[in-house]
């Protein structure tokens, strides 16, 4: 089943559960703010992306910006760092069959549904 890791307060999120319901497939949303994926759960993601953990932290954001930007952190520090802040996962991401994209733009998420 695909799965959207989805904020709902996100334009780009919103348009990306938009994207899934007008494809008439069965989807399901993770509010992973309020559902943060474990450690393992946010590798296994970052593995289907093909991406290392630092391309999907939201570099914009208040609390990277204020807390780590400029410091020098490991693979493994940044995946704790995205689940003790989940605001930081760049949004939304979208499964399906093993294969995953980031919805930015949200037309990546027609390239695997």
């Amino acid at each position: 089943m695909i799965k959207i890791y989805h904020n709902p307060r996100c334009s780009k999120s919103r348009q990306g559960v938009a994207i899934l319901e007008a494809s008439k497939k069965e989807f399901e949303i993770v509010k992973y703010l309020e559902e943060v994926p474990t450690e393992k759960e946010l590798l296994e993601i970052i593995k289907m992306l093909g991406i290392s953990p630092i391309q999907l932290v939201r570099k914009t954001e208040k609390i990277w910006k204020e807390e780590f930007k400029g410091k020098e952190l490991s693979d493994s520090e940044i995946v704790k760092i995205m689940i003790e802040n989940p605001k930081l996962i760049e949004r939304p991401i979208v499964i399906n069959n093993k294969k995953a994209v980031i919805g930015r733009p949200p037309e990546n998420i027609a390239t695997i549904i």
